[in-house]
């Protein structure tokens, strides 16, 4: 059936390019959002034979005591460093089309995949946070959210001609070709693989047409497993297949009890002003937004608490019961929990999953 998953699943690594990471609290680890905390995990991930590094696109922080986000390093730039640094982890980068020409996005992502000797990713956003975007004179009031993805659309469209034709000319809507060439070619085959999240009906569609792999959310284990089989069936309809993964926060310690501890502790620091942007960032403006950003709490995807032993079982179950055909990892220290995933986690994953 259209939703039966692939044995192989990738574990991948959702890289601390912005201060906080995706703990949005006043008592977790400090992730400064550079450099050196972004190649030591890289390089580990790495080592430990983990399927993908991903890095996200953000230039506005949420504010906050914790100056959430405010901190970032370039998604593509810094996965070019990584790529150098790493030997056969997949690198994927994040492009915003309302911010990059699809030539100039074509470009870097094929430079990218030399770079990386065939390992590149391209992340696409079509989102946009009004704050991050008005502040550099980036957002157009007439483009809403269906105008967005007809951008998307045509961009996508142009991006992928660039990486296999000799010459390309496209009239669209957004954008202009003429005789427009993009040398040398990515050395993936056939393309670098595309990812995307759209999780609305309008980019949920874009996604499946248009992505290798989606990552899908939700607030529970049966929303997120309704959306995981709904990109499957859709994949079907129109007679291809898509990946699904998600996002995990993994919070580990030698026992449960100290493990939720830990967590408990991060909650208990919850930066709250930064949450409320965070919540306003995705639309959610009306009623009584502090009590919706207590509701929501520190931590920005699921999580996975507790020993080893019951992180992995977590792990397990999240996969088999959303039926994902991959993970994105996020730790509050990358080194203490990737050192600890490639030791007590990931060789059971590898086992059942192979």
């Amino acid at each position: 059936m259209f939703h039966s998953p692939s044995k192989h699943k990738d574990f991948g690594v959702f890289m601390p390019m912005a201060n906080g990471g995706w703990i949005i609290s006043k008592n977790a680890p400090k992730l400064d959002g550079l450099y050196p905390q972004n190649r030591a995990a890289a390089v580990l991930a790495d080592e430990l034979g983990l399927d993908f590094l991903m890095a996200m696109g953000k230039f506005r922080g949420f504010g906050g005591e914790t100056n959430h986000w405010g901190v970032t390093l370039e998604s593509v730039t810094m996965m070019a460093a990584l790529a150098e640094a790493t030997q056969n982890i997949r690198v994927w980068a994040t492009i915003h089309p309302l911010l990059q020409n699809p030539a100039v996005a074509a470009k870097m992502i094929a430079t990218l995949d030399h770079i990386s000797g065939g390992r590149a990713g391209l992340n696409i956003v079509a989102g946009a946070y009004k704050d991050e975007f008005e502040q550099m004179g980036a957002w157009d009031d007439a483009l809403d959210h269906d105008g967005r993805y007809r951008l998307t659309e045509e961009w996508t469209t142009v991006v992928k001609r660039l990486w296999k034709e000799e010459s390309v000319d496209f009239a669209g809507e957004f954008f202009t070709m003429k005789d427009c060439q993009s040398a040398p070619k990515p050395l993936s085959q056939p393309r670098p693989s595309i990812i995307c999240a759209g999780m609305s009906e309008r980019g949920f569609q874009f996604s499946v047409r248009e992505a290798d792999a989606v990552f899908v959310g939700g607030r529970t284990p049966d929303e997120r497993r309704d959306a995981s089989l709904r990109a499957k069936a859709a994949a079907e309809r129109l007679g291809t297949t898509i990946r699904t993964y998600a996002m995990c926060t993994i919070v580990h310690g030698e026992t449960d009890a100290e493990a939720e501890a830990t967590a408990k502790r991060y909650d208990e620091g919850a930066d709250i002003d930064a949450i409320i942007a965070m919540l306003q960032s995705w639309g959610m403006g009306g009623g009584d937004l502090r009590a919706k950003a207590l509701a929501t709490g520190a931590f920005m995807t699921q999580t996975a608490i507790g020993s080893p032993a019951t992180c992995g079982e977590k792990i397990r179950e999240f996969v088999d019961y959303a039926e994902l055909d991959g993970l994105m990892l996020i730790f509050p220290d990358y080194v203490a929990g990737l050192t600890m995933f490639g030791a007590d986690i990931l060789p059971g994953l590898r086992a059942v999953y192979s």
